[in-house]
C-alpha cells in the first residue's frame, strides 16, 4: 500500500485516508468493511459506473445525475474526517 505523506508527514490523516484499504476489502468480497474503512466508496463507485455507461447510454438528466452523485461523495468525505478528527 501507498503511505499517506500527510500523515507520514504531518501526523493528520488527509480526506483519501483508507481508500486503499477500502478497495482491497472490496475486492476481498468484505463489503461492510470497506464502508467501515472509507464511507465514501460506494458512491464513489455509484460515480464511475454512471460515467462508463453515461458514454454509451444517454440520460435525461445527466447533469443533474453527476452533480447529486459529486455532492453527496463530498459531503460523505467531509463528514467522515470531521468524524475522524473529533473521536
Amino acid at each position: 500500500m501507498l503511505p499517506c505523506l500527510s500523515k507520514k508527514f504531518f501526523g493528520v490523516d488527509c480526506l483519501g485516508c483508507g481508500m486503499q484499504r477500502s478497495i482491497v476489502f472490496l475486492l476481498k468480497g468484505e463489503f461492510v468493511a470497506a464502508f467501515q474503512m472509507y464511507p465514501a466508496i460506494y458512491p464513489l463507485l455509484l460515480l464511475l459506473i454512471y460515467l462508463g455507461t453515461s458514454f454509451f447510454i444517454t440520460f435525461k438528466y445527466d447533469q443533474l445525475i453527476k452533480v447529486v452523485l459529486m455532492i453527496t461523495i463530498a459531503l460523505t468525505i467531509l463528514s467522515n474526517y470531521v468524524t475522524k478528527i473529533i473521536f
